[in-house]
């Protein structure tokens, strides 16, 4: 009788585990997650392997991503060791951990794994078989873990995705196993794409982490079920559609994704790519090869209400800037996502622009909550790019999901105009009364302002906080003005009006979890005020140019800032429509703009929301 063998699936992480260095660290016993090194030898004491103060490591390590690095390095070299490494470790998991022993969610990525790394290995020109015995007792195992994992799946979400893919990778690679199970997968997988990913695209976690590993997984459903000649479920193509076209926005300039809502970092234009090809959308092909294939999106600025995201973005390559060096803003105006992910960062932005980061979240670092308890520095508000109040956390914090009363966050709308793109928004806390609004201008697809009025009925201390990029550390300086402090780190001038309060702080950015690294913190702060109101100049620079001249005058309920470069910009806004006047331009309008020349010359202007039949009041000189 021949030896049990899986078919040949498409593997949905295989360009991500090629490192023939943790192959080799493998074969010596050694495995790294988190920043952590251990020796576990190539037979583990797989029960109690790990880190005291975090689950995640051995959890990761159960996981057994490091059997595709032994596979990729197997079939580059042939050189044995590899093969028979993944043998020892694999075998050693059978002989010691009984079937149900971890997490559901774990068992679903280690099935998934064992077959991607076998059908690797068995598709090698070196392979010449397992040792004897071994497919059998692999297969049987398997089979085991398959059983088991159907009967305790996870009622919901993205465990749930990923235990359901799990199953039909299984039923894909052996028919055999159990004649319902491909039907089974296959159903509940459109139903959970159905349930979890928004109407608008976004998935209901509304981390953009979470986003990317789900929608990974509905690619590789889509992808095997045309190897495999299956027919999915009406509407998959088109909620996947919508999964995509988040992910599209979501990715910055850079290729990288913002770490918002218990995130990582990371890129997954891999993934677009893989959806342009089953799709046929040569938009998310263009985004993932940064403009080299494709056309370009239909879109610069997006919104995804129900998620709570909203994006600003300068072009897409075609403007005369390069792809990489787009002007890129995500706005978190939204609720806290389900489960236990959500962070308490509402109004919250990420700001990308010459091929990098420069404002930023710091991501989710831990979910272990002893000690320090870093994850609840990484989950609270001042952690974030937003407005603290009184040191407090908008939602009260809670280990894993919210138990009470959560802030509320509204989106109160977007204007457009030539060289204009305003995003409004304003939260709510259930810890105090103050309620903060901020209003995003982003001008000539340049440059951000940022106005945040925050107003009680009582005395408190307003921090406004920016976070920028490890990138910054010690590169960073403060100066404080009369009239505003100015930041400057690479890539970047901020410039905070008022800002005699302004200060620099220690904070930290994650990018992977486990790993985190200094990063500079903006805090501009007013204490024992009832209300106050900061705007915020973000201007992308080379280090060889010098600071805009910021001035901000408000009158009648209006703010009009003056920007002086190269230019002379004078932008201005108000809440609803009104009188305004910007350099030389009056107007009825809600927000307006004008750019002169140096010789006052008007070169550029742009009106929103203007009172029909008196829009332009005067234009003359200033």
């Amino acid at each position: 009788m021949s030896e049990p063998r899986p078919r040949s699936v498409a593997c949905i992480v295989a360009g991500v585990h090629r490192d023939c260095a943790v192959a080799d660290a493998a074969c010596a016993g050694r495995f790294t997650y988190n920043g952590i090194t251990l020796e576990l030898g190539l037979e583990p004491d797989w029960l109690s392997a790990g880190v005291a103060d975090d689950k995640e490591w051995g959890i990761e390590c159960g996981k057994f991503y490091y059997g595709l690095d032994l596979a990729h390095a197997f079939r580059e070299t042939g050189e044995p060791r590899y093969l028979a490494a993944w043998e020892r470790l694999v075998l050693s998991w059978i002989r010691r951990v009984p079937v149900g022993a971890d997490p559901s969610h774990v068992a679903g990525r280690r099935i998934q794994n064992w077959i991607y790394a076998w059908d690797v290995f068995a598709s090698a020109p070196a392979f010449a078989g397992l040792s004897s015995g071994t497919a059998a007792t692999i297969a049987a195992s398997l089979a085991a873990q398959v059983s088991d994992l159907r009967g305790r799946l996870t009622p919901e979400r993205n465990h749930r995705t990923l235990e359901l893919y799990a199953l039909f990778v299984a039923a894909l690679a052996f028919p055999g196993l159990d004649p319902g199970l491909l039907e089974f997968a296959v159903t509940a997988l459109a139903e959970n794409l159905a349930t979890d990913v928004l109407p608008d695209g976004v998935h209901r976690e509304r981390s953009t982490h979470y986003h990317m590993i789900a929608l990974r997984t509905f690619v590789g459903v889509c992808e095997n079920a045309r190897r495999f000649g299956l027919t999915l479920p009406d509407g998959y193509d088109a909620r996947l559609a919508r999964a995509c076209d988040f992910a599209l926005h979501c990715h910055r300039p850079d290729g990288g994704i913002p770490a918002l809502s218990d995130a990582d970092g990371g890129s997954y234009l891999d993934v677009l790519e893989r959806a342009a090809e089953l799709l046929g959308r040569p938009d998310l092909l263009w985004s993932s090869t940064a403009g080299q294939r494709g056309v370009p999106p239909a879109e610069c600025s997006t919104d995804f209400p129900l998620g709570g995201y909203f994006v600003q973005r300068s072009g897409w390559g075609t403007n005369g800037t390069p792809f990489r060096d787009q002007r890129f803003l995500l706005f978190d105006c939204g609720p806290l996502g389900d489960g236990s992910h959500g962070h308490y960062d509402s109004l919250n932005v990420e700001i990308a622009a010459g091929g990098a980061p420069l404002v930023v979240d710091p991501g989710r670092y831990t979910y272990a909550e002893t000690g320090e308890n870093w994850r609840r520095w990484f989950r609270g508000t001042a952690a974030h790019n937003t407005i603290c109040v009184d040191g407090l956390d908008q939602t009260p914090y809670a280990r894993g999901a919210a138990k009470g009363p959560v802030a509320q966050a509204t989106f109160l709308g977007r204007r457009h105009a030539a060289g204009l793109d305003i995003l409004s928004g304003e939260v709510r806390s259930p810890c105090y009364e103050a309620v903060h609004n901020r209003r995003i201008v982003f001008v000539a697809g340049e440059y951000w302002l940022l106005e945040d009025r925050v107003e009680g009925e009582r005395p408190h201390r307003y921090d406004l906080r920016f976070h920028l990029s490890p990138a910054a550390w010690q590169r960073t300086r403060l100066t404080v003005g009369p009239q505003h402090a100015t930041v400057r780190a690479p890539g970047l001038a901020l410039l905070v009006a008022p800002g005699h309060a302004a200060r620099l702080e220690t904070g930290w950015v994650a990018e992977s979890y486990g790993v985190r690294r200094r990063a500079p913190v903006v805090s501009v702060a007013v204490d024992g005020v009832t209300a106050a109101t900061f705007t915020t100049l973000v201007v992308p620079l080379a280090a060889n140019q010098a600071p805009p001249v910021f001035e901000v005058r408000r009158h009648d309920g209006a703010t009009v800032a003056v920007v002086r470069g190269t230019s002379c910009d004078a932008i201005g806004w108000r809440p609803a429509a009104g009188p305004l006047r910007v350099g030389p331009l009056a107007v009825e309008a809600a927000a307006a703009w004008v750019r002169q020349s140096p010789d006052s010359t008007v070169v550029a202007s742009g009106v929103c929301d203007a009172v029909p039949a008196a829009a332009v009041l005067e234009c003359a000189a200033p």
